[in-house]
């Protein structure tokens, strides 16, 4: 054993990154769950040999399946017995003896797990209604026009002291099956389309996906991808269009498949929602559709090749709020309809 005593300081301090135990805890949306791997990129370089775990909820597992820098993946089933499992949840976490739990969420039920997790930090944001027992409590800001700030800005923050400045980027990692799942579409020119989202406000018109389609050039294949529940919204678009091009690939790829397929195609066109940040995640060529939200809210795409569309006139009423809205507050929606076909089209070819 080395009796210098900076050399067993190394030593004790390599011996220490080893033993970190992570514990990332969000248990949002799909979207939010792939934002949240930035944090996955950021942990897994400053301590390359630390147990990483990730919590999200029942249904969104998949999305993370293979991931290289995970250790383990702990699902919470919030919609069965959802307390019964939350204590659960707990035990769990409580066994597993983390150094530091992050949780990403600004909900009690995550600053409950977080605060009784017996972990030795306690990391979160300033909303959660458990914030005042974190032992780290970290200011939340959303962005706006005149300061926006991006969501993997505002989780590596949480983690900013201790570790570094850099920012770490979103990633998924689909495995071989999923890239082999999807090769038989990549065998000529595609761009991907997913058309829809949960909110009203964020999510372009039919109609206007299918006059941007009608013109696109038939030289490229289309694919049109979504959720099992989106099948109906995509096949309607496919019909109107009415070209053997268009095809409707709705239900039939998982979160991965989806990603893989988006990674090569000439260029992927998406709402303000999930399927934008996979693009992020992939580096894929992404062309984001804003409707009534704006990219300065933070959750913007990040691709290298990345366009933002959004309304030429400046509306008084737009942004009308954070999250979208089941309809248009004055009933007209501007801020859909009056973008332009040419505003797609023209990124096409970038």
């Amino acid at each position: 054993m080395p009796q210098d005593p900076f050399t067993i300081l190394a030593f004790q301090f390599l011996a220490l990154r080893r033993m970190q135990k992570f514990l990332i805890i969000q248990t949002a949306f799909i979207g939010d769950v792939v934002l949240a791997t930035c944090l996955v990129e950021k942990l897994h370089e400053v301590f390359p040999d630390a147990q990483i775990d990730f919590l999200l909820r029942k249904g969104n597992e998949s999305l993370l399946n293979g991931h290289p820098y995970l250790h383990e993946v702990l699902v919470w089933d919030k919609k069965t017995s959802k307390y019964e499992s939350l204590w659960k949840m707990l035990l769990k976490i409580r066994r597993n003896k983390y150094d530091k739990v992050i949780n990403l969420q600004r909900f009690a039920a995550t600053g409950f797990l977080t605060v009784f997790s017996g972990a030795k930090e306690r990391i979160g944001f300033d909303k959660n209604p458990f914030g005042f027992l974190f032992s780290t409590r970290v200011k939340h800001q959303i962005g706006d026009a005149n300061h926006p700030r991006h969501e993997i800005e505002r989780n590596l923050h949480l983690v900013k002291g201790f570790t570094n400045n850099l920012i770490m980027r979103p990633r998924l990692y689909p495995l071989p099956a999923d890239f082999a799942f999807v090769e038989s579409y990549q065998n000529h020119p595609y761009i991907c389309i997913a058309p829809a989202s949960v909110w009203f406000t964020k999510q372009y018109p039919p109609e206007k996906w299918i006059s941007f389609l009608k013109k696109v050039p038939e030289t490229h294949s289309v694919y049109l991808l979504g959720a099992p529940g989106e099948t109906a919204l995509c096949e309607e678009i496919r019909l109107n269009v009415n070209r053997q091009t268009v095809i409707n690939l709705a239900g039939q790829l998982s979160y991965l498949q989806s990603a893989a397929l988006m990674k090569n195609a000439r260029m992927n066109y998406v709402n303000d929602s999930a399927p934008m940040h996979f693009a992020s995640a992939m580096n894929a060529p992404v062309t984001a559709v804003y409707c009534s939200t704006i990219p300065a809210f933070g959750f913007g795409p990040l691709s290298d090749k990345s366009f933002i569309v959004e309304v030429e006139e400046n509306l008084s009423c737009r942004p009308c709020g954070l999250h979208g809205r089941k309809t248009c507050p004055l009933g007209h929606f501007h801020c859909a309809y009056h973008i332009r076909d040419e505003q797609l089209l023209q990124t096409i070819g970038k």
